[in-house]
């Protein structure tokens, strides 16, 4: 990469909106080596020079590209190229930006003393989100007035799940002895604030027949929260944003030292949590999205993948065999697929 002047400021999101997965597959002369699917091009993955002709994949209308062998991820064009070329996020953005002559930022505008208030740029594709920010008082559950007591912590159950003293105390964790929520593992769920919103409960084990695993309280929304994320955003801002599916996978990445983790509670995300990690996390910040691998995770992973490229460099997370979620992992495991990069890291994603 030529050594050029480094601008103080780069619109991550005008260089990936700027250049297409195909322009940046013709840069690399792999096109002529891909078979083209109606709006997918598929072929031998060039990131760890694979053979097979059908394992990397590229979604032209979404703008994203996946992996399923070695690499087990995807992204978008600044991810490909990062991954391609072995460079931050910021050198990736103005290699992309030197190639195809895209501007890199405002400079001179933010070189200008005067104090009017400067627009936040238009994005090219407007998503839901940014068109339909949710009324106020909908869509946002009510902090509780009370807290749930007695909370029996040495239920073997959180031990079968391989949860320590110090995970359990961090989260709240016990089973419940009284109320609606008797005989079940109680999950304290707090806002971006800290404040108690409501508990899902836990039954511990298999449930009887027709009784459902988890339980919530009525009328409570769990797509209005981002589980754990508090608790997240008081991590260092140069670790990526670990997004699972759900709370124990969150305990068992905590305890192994992952803890800028959060869960959507479900296998889909919604306007509102797009909302809650747009306002909290800055443009060009670094996720990694980690969903179950079975049916509901690879149906919605490409979906939110595609929502949040437009917005930070997002990194897929594919597990190699079926069933797979992250709380099965040992710590060697989730290293390897994580490439060492959220633990403890100090590296700036900006």
């Amino acid at each position: 990469m030529a050594k050029t002047s480094s601008p103080a400021f780069i619109d991550f999101r005008a260089i990936k909106a700027a250049v297409t997965m195909e322009q940046v597959l013709n840069h690399y002369r792999l096109t002529e080596s891909f078979t083209r699917s109606g709006d997918s091009l598929s072929g031998p993955c060039p990131i760890h020079h694979g053979t097979n002709p059908t394992q990397f994949r590229v979604s032209t209308t979404k703008n994203i590209w996946n992996c399923f062998s070695d690499c087990h991820g995807g992204g978008n064009v600044l991810d490909f190229v990062c991954r391609m070329e072995n460079l931050s996020v910021r050198e990736g953005a103005i290699q992309l930006a030197e190639w195809f002559n895209v501007p890199m930022g405002s400079r001179e505008r933010r070189s200008n003393p005067s104090p009017a208030p400067k627009p936040e740029p238009t994005p090219p594709v407007a998503t839901p989100v940014e068109n339909q920010r949710p009324a106020k008082g909908r869509d946002v559950n009510k902090p509780l007035g009370f807290a749930l007591k007695e909370l029996t912590v040495d239920h073997p159950y959180l031990a079968e799940r391989g949860l320590t003293p110090e995970t359990i105390t961090e989260f709240g964790l016990g089973l419940c002895n009284a109320g609606t929520m008797l005989g079940r593992i109680v999950i304290p769920i707090h806002n971006v604030s800290g404040q108690l919103v409501g508990y899902a409960g836990r039954w511990p084990g298999d449930p009887p027949k027709d009784t459902p695993k988890y339980k919530l309280p009525k009328g409570f929304r769990k797509s209005a929260e981002l589980f754990n994320l508090h608790r997240a955003l008081d991590e260092s801002p140069g670790q990526p944003l670990i997004i699972v599916e759900g709370t124990f996978d969150v305990f068992h990445l905590w305890q192994l030292g992952f803890r800028k983790t959060i869960a959507l509670l479900g296998s889909s995300l919604s306007e509102v949590q797009e909302r809650l990690l747009a306002d909290h996390l800055p443009q060009g910040s670094s996720l990694v999205l980690m969903l179950d691998e079975d049916e509901a995770g690879r149906k919605a992973r490409n979906e939110i993948l595609a929502r949040l490229a437009q917005r930070w460099f997002t990194r897929l997370v594919v597990f190699p065999e079926e069933g797979m979620q992250p709380d099965h992992l040992e710590e060697e495991a989730l290293h390897e697929l994580l490439g060492g990069e959220c633990a403890g890291s100090e590296d700036s994603a900006s």
